[in-house]
């Protein structure tokens, strides 16, 4: 497995956070990109692995995702840098909209170009769910096809808490995974 400076993955991180509008769902597919296709740093399974984690954890997506992706690769003094990589970026640029604000607020290209850009998250979004099924899918059709027909049987015709929702999803994985793995294993 090749190994990346702190360097290269602040700068990297830094990046991928600077440019990506739309929050955790629209920089997954980017850092998947960028660690598994670009630098094959990560696999498939790997990168899988840390966005079922972010998922779980407290906290925003993305840098639930860049702090986890940080500590696979370079230990603590990796999720330390991709963290502060990944916040400095919306720093910046909060803090640089929020002396403006009152000029962007009333500004029709302004309005355009966020309205434009939400379409483009919603795509990403998307185009992410699906990627991430397909993965999901290969790996285990059975369990996957069962799992996604009830969460939206429960979800949309029984209109169950999406965080409830997640939480039965977690413990369906856990149980079956941990029998299938007692069963191979143990």
């Amino acid at each position: 497995m090749k190994k990346i400076s702190l360097i290269k993955l602040f700068l990297t991180f830094f990046k991928i956070n600077a440019v990506t509008f739309g929050g955790g769902y629209t920089i997954v597919p980017v850092i998947k990109d960028v660690f598994v296709n670009d630098y094959k740093l990560l696999s498939e399974d790997e990168m899988l692995d840390i966005l079922a984690l972010a998922q779980g954890g407290p906290g925003a997506m993305a840098i639930s995702t860049s702090i986890l992706t940080g500590y696979k690769l370079r230990g603590v003094a990796g999720a330390l840098t991709t963290l502060s990589a990944s916040v400095l970026p919306c720093l910046i640029i909060l803090s640089t909209v929020s002396i403006f604000y009152s000029k962007f607020r009333t500004n029709f290209f302004v309005n355009a170009i966020l309205d434009g850009i939400s379409g483009v998250i919603c795509a990403v979004l998307l185009l992410t769910v699906y990627n991430m099924g397909s993965i999901a899918y290969k790996k285990y059709p059975g369990f996957s096809s069962i799992v996604m027909i009830l969460i939206f049987i429960l979800g949309f015709f029984l209109k169950v808490k999406t965080s409830h929702l997640i939480l039965l999803c977690a413990v369906l994985g856990i149980s079956v995974f941990f029998v299938i793995d007692r069963r191979y294993h143990g």
